[in-house]
């Protein structure tokens, strides 16, 4: 054995998890991302697998301070996004670009409008095959114009929020349904009463349906019982709208990026109308969320780079 030179040892790669665990998100989503991106290889959509190859292949962060509790931690400050509809990694980063978009402004709506309260409605309609999914969301939109215009709806709503999700099912059909966070009077809860029964033969009628769908209304507590609950529906609202896992279905996944191809999937009305537009000219600083609160930020001075082997950010 040879004992002139030392055993040289390569030291033990660092992960963006060790330094900061509540990103461990990143490794998931980038994960999701790689393999929709074999899926599209040798395919039309060729073009979105090399753009989603080249996503977030390096991570730039910089330390914040909280000004609140005086933590420090992570927080992203560089990055390129593909901004591919299904990249998992900027379809995630978008929901939450959206979220933070409406919690923002959300005090000053809630100040002036201190007595209103909020539902959250699901509204269906039965499985179509994937080949139909377009022209069965363009239909649904048309019935939710009708549906906004019912009597029932001008006299109590005030403003509203519409996100589109599509989920497969399990014989490779498509799933279209809408959530949406509904702003109302207070009178709601009384005289302006709608049950659910209700509702749902609103939706039927203004979808033009020959069966009863499945609609599920639920109320949203007062932010003087607790602010959480709304949270939760808004974060439901804009959520991703297709499941990462069932992107990677390779046929499923092709012919649903033909049938949404420049498909708007967020709508609004009423005073909230202006608060979220789905946009084609989004930059990366709109999904790095530079704008949310958190304190200075020193840096980037931190880099993590995608391995795609180990499937982790390692420090670089």
């Amino acid at each position: 054995m040879n004992t002139i030179f030392p055993q040289l040892t390569q030291p033990e790669p660092q992960f963006l998890t060790d330094l900061s665990p509540k990103d461990k998100p990143w490794d998931l989503h980038r994960a999701q991302a790689q393999a929709v991106e074999g899926l599209y290889r040798d395919t039309v959509f060729d073009r979105l697998a090399e753009r989603i190859h080249h996503c977030t292949g390096y991570l730039g962060f910089g330390w914040a301070t909280e000004p609140q509790s005086g933590e420090t931690q992570l927080k992203l400050v560089a990055a390129q996004f593909c901004r591919v509809r299904h990249c998992p990694v900027c379809q995630w980063r978008r929901s939450l670009m959206w979220q933070a978009r409406l919690l923002r402004v959300l005090p000053e709506i809630e100040s002036s409008w201190p007595t209103a309260r909020w539902i959250f409605l699901t509204l269906t309609l039965r499985n179509c095959a994937i080949t139909n999914l377009r022209s069965t969301i363009q239909q649904m939109n048309l019935s939710f114009n009708r549906f906004v215009q019912r009597r029932e709806f001008v006299g109590n709503v005030i403003g509203w929020i519409r996100a589109t999700e599509v989920t497969r099912g399990q014989n490779r059909s498509a799933h279209p349904h809408f959530h949406v966070l509904i702003m109302v009077r207070p009178s709601y809860f009384g005289k302006g009463y709608v049950k659910q029964e209700r509702w749902t033969e609103l939706w039927r009628q203004s979808a033009r349906l020959s069966y009863t769908p499945i609609v599920h209304v639920q109320a949203i507590k007062s932010r003087h019982e607790s602010e959480h609950p709304l949270r939760a529906a808004i974060a439901e609202t804009l959520k991703y709208s297709i499941k990462p896992d069932d992107l990677l279905d390779r046929e499923w996944l092709l012919e649903l990026t033909s049938q949404v191809y420049r498909l708007r999937f967020i709508g609004s009305g009423g005073l909230l109308k202006e608060v979220l537009r789905e946009s084609e000219e989004e930059t990366d600083e709109d999904l790095l969320l530079l704008d949310e609160e958190g304190g200075e930020i020193d840096g980037p001075d931190i880099f993590f780079k995608w391995h795609r082997q180990i499937q982790r950010y390692v420090r670089v």
